[in-house]
């Protein structure tokens, strides 16, 4: 659904070096009702940040230090991050992801699409921070506050793209969310058929999360269908 002018002010900042791809989303985001801020630098990025705090941020990290630029980000600031890029491989996505990125979508990008992802990017973030925390026998979850405290009271760090697993899965507890779901969710409809990521992160997930990382009590996987959040834990 557009933005429309009976709504509050949408504010989407742009940075994108290449003057094509950048007019292209300035465009698609102001038909659609957005306040677009423009920047052509990270230098210029970092200056409008100073001043104000839009909604979401539109990114081209171009560079050999790319990943640097989207860290340096996120530490500054906790509004999503869609990264835009001309690099389309799997290194560069993850590398992105796991930085902090919210999302990634490769150049040459579809209107359209560029503006599903921010609408779920933006629904994300406003995911009211007073909902009850999650407690389970080993562990706690709060999700508004993005924090993880096992009950030895270590806290557990989660990268950005895990935590949008686990969220995904708690928000549905004792249901099993389709794998196809779960990979639409996290990094976007053309992820459907990764279904690697999948096993990959959520190895990592049990290795911080569960007491068993090898037998699993919360976090379980049903071969071929997905995965499914027990807060009571399996017996």
């Amino acid at each position: 659904m557009a933005v429309t002018e009976s709504d509050p002010a949408v504010t989407v900042l742009v940075t994108d070096p290449d003057p094509s791809s950048r007019r292209l989303a300035i465009a698609a985001l102001r038909h659609e009702g957005y306040v677009v801020e423009v920047a052509s630098t990270f230098k210029q990025t970092l200056s409008l940040l100073r001043r104000r705090r839009p909604a979401a941020m539109v990114f081209d990290p171009s560079g050999l230090k790319a990943t640097e630029l989207v860290e340096d980000l996120r530490h500054r600031t906790g509004i999503p991050i869609i990264v835009v890029s001309a690099l389309d491989d799997e290194q560069h996505k993850v590398a992105a992801l796991d930085a902090g990125a919210d999302d990634y979508l490769a150049k040459p990008f579809g209107v359209d699409e560029l503006l599903a992802r921010l609408r779920a990017a933006l629904r994300r973030s406003t995911t009211p921070v007073e909902e009850p925390p999650v407690v389970t026998p080993d562990f706690t979850l709060d999700l508004g506050r993005r924090r993880c405290r096992l009950n030895d009271g270590s806290d557990v760090s989660l990268t950005p793209v895990e935590w949008r697993i686990v969220e995904a899965l708690v928000r549905s507890p004792g249901a099993v969310v389709a794998n196809d779901h779960l990979l639409e969710e996290v990094w976007g409809p053309a992820a459907r058929s990764k279904a690697n990521y999948l096993r990959v992160y959520m190895a990592a997930i049990r290795r911080k999360i569960e007491p068993d990382s090898a037998h699993p009590r919360y976090f379980i996987t049903y071969a071929g269908l997905g995965r499914l959040f027990l807060p009571e834990g399996r017996a």
